[in-house]
């Protein structure tokens, strides 16, 4: 068995793909981990399942225009993050069920963006866990191992790809622990971006510099 990533700073990292449910859930559970990659010449690439589309407390806004807010603030992150590709699936907010079709989408941009490591969510929560982190985690996974290896799954997705590993947060048993103390004025920047959800930037600014420091992730060896 391969001997897994010693973290972000690992030299055979060279691709990384981020699959998440929602605008601002990767600022919030990878994005210090991100800098460290991208800072070092990592290509990164982002796939949100859906666009936040009903993210908002005002009734005013359409889902329509919901979305459109949330997609500009999540480039305009991803932009602090150094990353320069992100694929939104589109998928209605808060409606994500495990399906082949979602798996599918998965497995074309694994395909596509070809990572050494995946990061998504650790689907193994509570229940008090919002449903689409916990369908994303599932279907991500499944994907990568073994859908997006093996050449008769989904053969028009794309060629087959072969993940080394996944990195699962937001879990109860991480097994990688990152410092990212040295990127967390960008990290808190990158979240910043998400103005639609912030009430109190300063508030934020000061939790963050307390809590914000270690990024806990779960680590799955796909070789």
């Amino acid at each position: 068995m391969a001997r897994l990533f010693s973290g972000p700073d690992d030299k055979r990292i060279k691709r990384a793909l981020c699959i998440v449910a929602h605008p601002d859930d990767i600022e919030f559970y990878c994005a210090g981990a991100v800098l460290m990659m991208t800072g070092r010449g990592v290509v990164v690439d982002f796939v949100l399942a859906t666009s936040g589309d009903k993210g908002a407390r005002d009734i005013t806004k359409s889902r329509a225009k919901v979305a459109q807010i949330r997609e500009r603030e999540q480039e305009l992150a991803a932009d602090v993050l150094g990353v320069k590709r992100v694929a939104f699936l589109r998928h209605p907010d808060a409606e994500l069920v495990e399906s082949l079709e979602l798996r599918k989408e998965f497995v074309a941009e694994i395909r596509t963006s070809k990572p050494d490591v995946l990061l998504t969510f650790d689907p193994n929560v509570p229940y008090r866990f919002h449903p689409d982190h916990r369908v994303v985690g599932r279907v991500a996974l499944d994907a990568v191992w073994p859908s997006a290896r093996d050449p008769l799954t989904f053969p028009k997705a794309g060629p087959p790809h072969e993940t080394a590993e996944a990195w699962c947060f937001g879990g109860l048993q991480p097994t990688l622990e990152v410092d990212v103390g040295g990127v967390l004025t960008k990290k808190i920047e990158a979240r910043l971006a998400h103005t639609s959800q912030t009430t109190s930037p300063q508030t934020l600014m000061r939790r963050w510099r307390a809590m914000a420091r270690i990024e806990k992730f779960h680590q799955v060896n796909l070789r």
